[in-house]
């Protein structure tokens, strides 16, 4: 059942819990005084349950994203390792191997 807040005439506020299919007041229940609901940011976002899980929603384009950029770096890496040796061994030429 959700919380709705009204403001009195005189400006100040209360809250009172109500079904959603109910009315709204047009008078407070403990002065009698007109009231005027007010729209509030609402209660944010309430979690439940065990958690978010990669399956729950579809990422295949950032999956596979990650995965070419995976294998790039992983490319880029042996080939710079290959450039460094390269050069180790054409300074030193009695270098053992």
């Amino acid at each position: 059942m959700p919380t709705y807040e009204y403001k009195r005439k005189d400006g100040t506020t209360f809250e009172i819990r109500q079904g959603i299919n109910d009315e709204a007041l047009t008078e407070c229940p403990e002065t009698g005084q007109p009231v005027k609901r007010v729209i509030t940011g609402g209660g944010g976002v309430v979690y439940k349950g065990d958690g978010w899980y990669v399956t729950d929603y579809k990422n295949t384009d950032r999956k596979e994203a990650a995965k070419r950029e995976k294998e790039q770096h992983k490319n880029g890496s042996a080939a710079a390792s290959k450039k460094e040796e390269n050069k180790t061994s054409s300074k030193n030429p009695n270098a053992a191997n």
